[in-house]
Order: structure tokens, then sequence, then C-alpha cells
């Protein structure tokens, strides 16, 4: 019995300070679950798979990864704005233990003033948060057309206590091979797209059904 307490609070304490590192300081992350069964992965065309074949977007991929139920709420085009309005039936509906949000990039490309898009986000992750789950927060970062918003992710990410992946479409954006148009990943490129969420829920226990 007592070395079961024990590892019960080295687990719980484990939980309590799980820190995402990222720059020069690591931050406290809210809502880490004990374990996770249900994902949702909200954002734009990047979450809808758009270029990708039939179940090769990367929410189905991260489904085959970690063996939980990964929900698709994806809708091409959509906006910090638009994802702010659908939240609650496309997200909180599902009572999900983790959000994986990609949201942004419809922003910069209708060229939305980067606080009008940090003040949208701020609100939905603050929602999805009061509802009790994580989110992972996956930002882009585009060379000489960014106008501010990769430093927003991070500051964001920061002052919620999200965790983040930094540039989602890393290692793909200009590689011809990994992508279907010069926007969007093809099948192999939505696979490495899944690999970097599934790598920023490491140490979650995932719940197989």
């Amino acid at each position: 019995m007592k070395k079961i307490l024990i590892v019960l609070a080295i687990l719980v304490a484990g939980i309590l300070g799980y820190r995402f590192w990222f720059g020069e300081k690591a931050y406290e992350i809210k809502n880490v679950p004990l374990s996770v069964s249900r994902i949702v992965c909200f954002g734009d065309s990047l979450t809808r798979g758009y270029g990708a074949g039939n179940g090769k977007d990367y929410p189905s991929r991260l489904e085959e990864m970690t063996g939980v139920e990964v929900i698709n709420s994806g809708v091409s085009g959509d906006t910090t704005a638009g994802g702010l309005a659908r939240l609650e039936d496309d997200v909180l509906f599902y009572e999900p233990d983790v959000v994986l949000i990609t949201l942004g990039g419809n922003d910069l490309k209708n060229r939305v003033n980067v606080d009008t898009a940090r003040a949208n986000l701020i609100r939905i992750i603050q929602h999805i948060q009061a509802a009790g789950a994580m989110v992972v927060l996956g930002g882009i970062d585009i060379p000489l057309y960014g106008n501010g918003y990769a430093q927003m992710y991070e500051s964001i990410a920061r002052q919620t206590g999200s965790v983040l992946i930094p540039n989602i479409l890393e290692g793909l954006f200009g590689h011809s091979d990994l992508m279907s148009d010069s926007i969007h990943p093809n099948d192999r490129g939505y696979k490495i797209m899944a690999g970097y969420f599934y790598k920023a829920l490491d140490g979650l226990q995932f719940v197989m059904d």
C-alpha cells in the first residue's frame, strides 16, 4: 500500500509540474490530463486535410498513431473569428481531453491585424481551458511573410499555458515532394505534420478502447 501511495504521489507531482520548454524559459501547461481518450483537431484547411487522400489528413494519421478517438473539426478557409463562432458546437460539444489548434493562416493570408488574431485565439483557448481540456497550439512561420504571426503564437502559448508547435509546416513548406500545392501538404506531408502533434503529446497516457 505504501509503495502504491509513493507511485501516485510521484505521478501527481509530475502532472502538476508538467512544463513546456521553448526558447530560454519553461512555462507551466494548463489542464494536463491524466489520460487521453478523445482529441479534437480544430482549425482550417490544414486540419481538414486539403490536398490529402482519403484518410490521409493529419487527424486521421494521428488517430492511427495514438489509438484514441480523434475528431476532425477543420473547416477550409476558416479564420480565428470563424473558429471562435463555431467553438461551442464543433469543439466543446465533444468534451475532449485535448484540443489541437491550427488557426491563423487565413488571417495572415487576409491581412488581418495580428492583434485581432491574437485576441481571437486567446478567447478560443481560454474557453477550451475553462472546459477542462489541454490545448496544443500549432503555429505558422512563413519567412518574409509572417507579419509578426510567428511571435504571436509563442506569446499566446506562454500567456495561456498551451503546448506550442512553433511551425506545423516545418520542413514541408517549399518542398514540392511533401506539398500538394504552395500552402497545403500532400499525404506524406500530413503524416509528418501528424508526427509533430504526436511528439507534442509525448508523455501523456492514451486510453485505448
